[in-house]
């Protein structure tokens, strides 16, 4: 049994088909979950619509038709004809091998969690009064609000930020943290940052929202009041809360089936997505170990892999997961970052500013840069380059470009590898092989350096 509908769900139902077990799969929603109806597909058709120049109703009228068209490979028609009954309801566990769902009760050999995450919405005074957006509910907006006020500037906040600012919107992003994507590199934050003034959007890093009204009189009567910490004020048609996200394991009986959460909420698993039960495995959001979408791909194969064998040997390799945050230009990161390596005995860092990559100037895109971090492999020291341990890719088409670093450090590839690669030119990928080279050679002036840690980490 699998519950959730998810990318996490879906993928586990049908490797445990692939695997010969009888499979039902309970979703309280419809099936393909956050990313096919509020997160990856709706975002990058409307992000993309805002760099193709389409207007607010023609960005939305695509947003709503390729959530449809790609909803339609995942219904539960199309799953009942590969074998998975296909369940529609709230679960709840009634303990060891039993679930309850609207009503019935069905038992279960193995179960896979996969109930995902829910926009997490700050405890502000007023915040729940003014009708803010989250990702769940911005796609519904049927016109275009002539100014917009997001709070958060991680990935999704900077994402719709970018895109809302392209469709002509005002845009105001508030972020607690000094910098926007606080995650990331230093660096790769300032170039996210640079490229949402210059599409005109406002930033304020280091500040918090204290409490928000909608106005009632006079002039800007019907905008949303933001009152910052610092005793500014912030006025907006709309606020979007995007702060971060929260599992979905409430009322799911869970402790009645043995299934620990951590502090945060979130299920407890190993490296093989077991739970503190031996016979429920749980995959994607719920687990807090990288809310992606392709991360949870990658688990539910592994948690249903892991289920239906005698012994669990599948490992959910989370440093080997890329990220990327789809502004213009691309933030793609995997493995550690530079500040995170820094206290690695021997780790290295090859750099190339895009300002050294020809397509890059081809395309008048040349901010940005490409990082690859290494470390001594054991007893070889750096001898082929030592080993991967992160890359941080900051470019028009870093979303693909870091998929040779990924390759690499999935593998264990030997980093010689990346500089012998032969890349067609004048592509971006290039550049990957440019700042390999440095491992071995100083070329362009520039040679592999020891990590060290940024000002504001120092």
């Amino acid at each position: 049994m699998v519950i959730g509908g998810g990318a996490a769900g879906l993928a586990a139902a049908r490797t445990a088909r692939r695997r010969g077990a009888r499979v039902a799969l309970v979703s309280a929603g419809p099936l393909g979950g956050d990313c096919t109806f509020y997160g990856c597909v709706p975002s990058k058709t409307l992000i993309e619509s805002a760099r193709q120049g389409l207007s607010f109703a023609e960005a939305s009228r695509r947003v709503h038709a390729t959530v449809a068209r790609i909803a339609a490979g995942e219904d539960a028609a199309v799953l009942g004809r590969e074998g998975v009954q296909v369940l529609t309801g709230r679960a709840r566990l009634l303990g060891r091998g039993r679930v309850a769902v609207e009503g019935s009760t069905l038992g279960y050999r193995r179960l896979v969690l996969a109930t995902g995450s829910t926009p997490l919405v700050p405890a502000v005074p007023g915040l729940a009064g003014v009708g803010a957006l989250t990702n769940e509910t911005v796609f519904d907006l049927s016109t275009s609000p002539a100014s917009l006020l997001i709070i958060g500037a991680g990935p999704i906040g900077v994402e719709l930020g970018q895109a809302f600012a392209g469709l002509g919107t005002s845009v105001t992003l508030v972020e607690a943290a000094p910098r926007v994507v606080p995650r990331e590199e230093p660096e790769a934050s300032a170039v996210i940052a640079s490229a949402l003034s210059a599409q005109g959007a406002r930033v304020r890093t280091g500040r918090q929202v204290t409490s928000v009204s909608r106005e009632g009189d006079g002039p800007g009567a019907g905008l949303v009041c933001a009152r910052l910490d610092d005793a500014s004020e912030v006025r907006a048609e709309q606020v979007l809360v995007a702060v971060g996200r929260r599992p979905r394991t409430g009322d799911l009986g869970l402790e009645q089936a043995g299934v620990a959460l951590d502090e945060r909420g979130y299920v407890v698993t190993d490296s093989h997505l077991r739970t503190s039960a031996r016979d429920v495995y749980a995959a994607g959001d719920v687990t807090g170990r990288g809310m992606f979408t392709h991360a949870a791909d990658e688990m539910g194969r592994v948690a249903a892999n892991n289920a239906l064998s005698p012994t669990p040997w599948r490992r959910f390799h989370q440093d080997a997961v890329p990220a990327v945050t789809y502004t213009s230009p691309e933030l793609a990161r995997v493995g550690l970052t530079e500040q995170q390596a820094a206290g690695l005995r021997g780790a290295r860092v090859a750099e190339l500013p895009l300002e050294e990559l020809d397509r890059a100037l081809a395309a008048d895109r040349a901010e940005g840069y490409i990082k690859l971090i290494t470390a001594p492999r054991g007893a070889l020291g750096h001898l082929a380059g030592g080993r991967l341990v992160g890359a941080t890719i900051v470019a028009e088409r870093a979303g693909e470009m870091i998929a040779l670093p990924t390759l690499a450090l999935r593998t264990g590839m030997l980093p010689a590898r990346l500089a012998l690669t032969v890349q067609a030119y004048p592509t971006w990928s290039v550049g990957v092989r440019q700042a390999a080279a440095q491992l071995f050679v100083e070329t362009g002036g520039r040679r592999a350096r020891p990590a060290r840690l940024s000002p504001e980490e120092a």
